[in-house]
């Protein structure tokens, strides 16, 4: 059995160069198969609010459905580090509230760190959070939460500027106290400068290959999630067909009367069949 990682093994690693791999997971069977795939860390990410619940972003995700999934996965994934969303206004609106919702995933939910979004201006969140005892990964670049103000969800910091300003946050969420970092959908060449500028460890999610781990979306790498397909998505796996092919073969077996077979039923012992017709009789 593994030993779960610790914020310290993860420093390690950054420092050995050794490459994290981290992956999301929303449910029991799929953290369980991440566990014994031998990830490092799970994040539970409010990416559910598309890849279970099917809205169209994840805005409408509220603490409640995080919490119920963060629960799930710790359950199946005892020996992983996991890692809860904190879901849209659980931490916009005062630094007090981001406490106590942070608190609240690590009493009900026993997680290891939050995530929460955004640069300079949750800062204060972030340090707040860091001070009452718990681990924070700050999360920059495209920021799904925002993604109204960003225009969609578009890459960022492909400018200069746009640039320079990704770096100040992430130079300014490590000094308010986060323990690591999340960078999405950024060119790699900026990815490499904050990733090497940084003591903590900074992770990508289509931000290249400069970074102290990858984080995926399970749905994304089974093949599962129909939507969309971002650039940044590698399918190691066509499961979404591979459960429709099984659908279909279900569904023609049962109209054909071939399903339910008779190896496939449970039989009455042996002699009370003719009991039960004589009650009948009776």
């Amino acid at each position: 059995m593994k030993r779960k990682p610790t914020r310290f093994d993860l420093q390690k690693m950054k420092e050995n160069q050794e490459k994290v791999v981290w992956l999301t997971a929303y449910d029991y069977p799929t953290a369980e198969f991440a566990e014994q795939s031998g990830a490092e860390m799970i994040l539970v990410g409010d990416s559910l609010g598309m890849c279970v619940y099917g809205y169209d972003g994840t805005v409408p995700v509220t603490m409640d459905q995080c919490l119920m999934h963060c629960e799930a996965v710790r359950r199946a994934a005892p020996n992983t580090f996991i890692v809860g969303d904190m879901p849209f206004l659980s931490y916009q609106v005062s630094v007090e509230d981001a406490v106590l919702n942070a608190g609240r995933f690590y009493k009900e939910a026993a997680v290891d760190a939050i995530k929460l979004e955004g640069g300079k201006r949750v800062c204060p969140q972030i340090r707040a959070i860091s001070d009452g005892g718990m681990l924070v990964i700050g999360h920059i670049g495209l920021t799904p939460q925002s993604s109204g103000q960003l225009g969609g969800f578009k890459a960022q910091g492909r400018t200069a500027e746009t640039a320079m300003a990704l770096i100040e946050d992430a130079y300014a969420i490590q000094e308010a106290g986060a323990f690591a970092l999340l960078v999405e959908a950024v060119p790699p060449e900026v990815m490499k400068i904050i990733t090497e500028g940084l003591d903590i460890p900074v992770y990508s999610i289509g931000a290249g290959i400069h970074a102290d781990g990858q984080l995926m979306i399970c749905s994304d790498v089974l093949g599962i999630f129909q939507a969309f397909t971002p650039k940044f998505v590698k399918k190691y796996a066509a499961l979404g067909a591979e459960i429709r092919k099984a659908f279909e073969a279900y569904g023609e077996e049962v109209r054909a009367g071939q399903f339910p077979a008779d190896e496939h039923t449970y039989k009455m012992v042996e002699g009370e069949l003719p009991k039960l017709l004589d009650c009948l009789e009776k």
